[in-house]
């Protein structure tokens, strides 16, 4: 079973995570060919702690890369372990000396020979004023900057503003480090940097250690769980993260860049719409990261202010539909009868054939989405006093504002005979055959009962044919006066207002304002 899931290795009932290392980086970590994890015997919580512990991995393989590059043996990344300029520069001067010390060590005329040049003095003293043109900065230390261009510190530009800050603190590096080297030279080994941005550099970061994109999310998800969230949530951003780690290569967010997150964007649009990559992807990317800067797991967000504009739709027409479109609709609903065959495989099951029939209508009565019609149960429906009453809850699959609420029934739909159908159906789902997962169940159903609807060429070029009934729902109120308050209340949309949140929206005034609703003539 653990052969399926990458990176977990499943040894005599234990369970590890697992990551071959390079060949070219084994000599840098101490010869091994591969490193583990113990996560211990339970599948279910090695699975849990698989992904922090291939992000550990990843960062104990990536300081051997680090070793690899300073070795000379392996390329790097353009920017991977950036420094700060100064840092840079400090990083140099101490390397110069360095050099300088095996320099007297392997032969004692060195320090005779008097390696100080003025010119070179001269032309550093330049570059630090800024005197020097690019090409001359490229000729004075275009090479030590390459150096650490290769080291993954710097990824500056020649020409860029970056990359002058950079030459001319390099500069600075050279000219302190040849005044070091002309004191040693007298027998003073005593002298430090008397430049301010070498003698007060911030001493560079301790690698910090890596932190999952993956574990981020599924701890996320966890803490909206505790307050009944995110119900949807995990299903539908899951794959967006599983996407974004493999494009960018590993699972670490704190070695994810804003230029990682745009050219992830980028690859994306070439295959999805510009809303789903803004309203989705990036959305959710987005906000986790936000939730663990927010949570002391990150100290920055890459992502907050990468955007993908959308284009505006142009309208033709109205969003909802008109009154000659809604009742020619209904009146296929109505008179729905399933294709004959003999073939049971594709013989329509009775709970789909009831939902074209009948959701089309609750949603015109309703004004509700199309999946918390689908999800509906015999449950779920009620009479109080001579009042009919559909509960859409979460208990039946998903509610988007969240909590449940009650909404009485227009007289039409107990005319129809709607409530005599409850009736009949056995307990459970009264759209889609009982099952583990009902809110996939629900939405499928929903899925097909807007293709059906597509197929009878009566939903106008643009509509959305579920959607549209929530719209001509709110015109439908707006034109007969209905308080918007009431309005929402029975739609389920959230308040406007904190007002909103005073006071409740009774189901007598509900009722009140559905029974003013017209009903629709469906005579042939």
């Amino acid at each position: 079973m653990a052969g399926d899931v990458r990176n977990l290795l499943n040894r005599d009932g234990r369970y590890f995570a697992r990551l071959v290392i390079p060949k070219e980086l084994r000599p840098y970590m101490n010869g091994k060919t591969e490193l583990r994890t113990a996560l211990g015997p339970d599948y279910r919580t090695a699975l849990k702690k698989l992904p922090g512990a291939v992000a550990l991995i990843q960062h104990e393989i990536s300081l051997g890369e680090r070793r690899a590059v300073q070795a000379g043996v392996r390329a790097v990344t353009v920017g991977r372990y950036p420094l700060a300029p100064d840092q840079i520069a400090r990083r140099n001067y101490q390397s110069r000396l360095t050099f300088d010390e095996q320099l007297r060590n392997t032969d004692s005329r060195y320090a005779s020979f008097g390696y100080v040049d003025d010119a070179l003095i001269a032309k550093l003293r330049d570059g630090i004023a800024g005197r020097l043109h690019d090409e001359e900065l490229l000729m004075l230390v275009g090479d030590r900057i390459e150096r650490y261009r290769k080291l993954g510190n710097t990824a500056a530009e020649i020409g860029s503003d970056d990359w002058r800050t950079l030459a001319r603190a390099m500069c600075i590096s050279e000219f302190e480090a040849l005044a070091r080297v002309a004191e040693r030279d007298e027998g003073d080994f005593t002298g430090t940097p008397s430049h301010p941005m070498l003698a007060n550099v911030q001493p560079e970061p301790e690698p910090l250690p890596p932190v999952s994109l993956k574990g981020l999310f599924a701890d996320y998800i966890a803490s909206k769980k505790l307050v009944g969230k995110a119900k949807e949530t995990e299903k539908r951003w899951r794959p967006v993260f599983a996407n974004l780690t493999k494009f960018i290569g590993h699972d670490d967010a704190r070695r994810l860049t804003r230029q990682k997150v745009l050219e992830w964007r980028d690859e994306l649009l070439k295959t999805l719409s510009a809303k789903t990559v803004s309203d989705v992807h990036l959305a959710c990317v987005r906000t986790v990261l936000s939730w663990a800067v927010d949570n002391d797991r990150l100290e920055s967000n890459v992502a907050e202010k990468v955007r993908q504009e959308v284009p505006k739709r142009s309208l033709a027409r109205e969003k909802g539909f008109t009154l000659p479109e809604a009742v020619a609709i209904l009146r296929k609903a109505r008179d729905y009868v399933p294709a004959r065959t003999d073939n049971p495989r594709t013989t329509e099951a009775p709970p789909t054939t009831a939902a074209k029939r009948w959701s089309p209508i609750l949603c015109a009565f309703t004004g509700a989405r199309i999946a918390e019609i689908t999800q509906l149960r015999k449950q779920d429906f009620r009479k109080e006093s001579e009042t009919y009453i559909m509960r859409i809850t979460p208990d039946a699959g998903t509610v988007k504002a969240g909590g449940y609420r009650d909404v009485p029934l227009h007289l039409q739909l107990v005319e129809m005979g709607f409530l005599s159908f409850v009736d009949a159906a056995p307990d459970g789902p009264l759209f889609h055959t009982k099952g583990k997962d009902g809110i996939t169940a629900a939405r499928t159903v929903a899925g097909r009962v807007s293709q059906w609807l597509q197929s009878l060429d009566l939903i106008p070029e643009g509509v959305a044919p579920n959607h549209a009934w929530r719209h001509r729902f709110k015109t439908v109120g707006t034109e007969l006066e209905i308080s918007r308050r009431i309005l929402d209340a029975i739609q389920g949309h959230a308040g406007r207002t904190a007002g909103d949140d005073y006071g409740d929206v009774t189901i007598a005034a509900k009722k009140a304002a559905l029974d003013k609703f017209p009903r629709y003539d469906l005579s042939p």
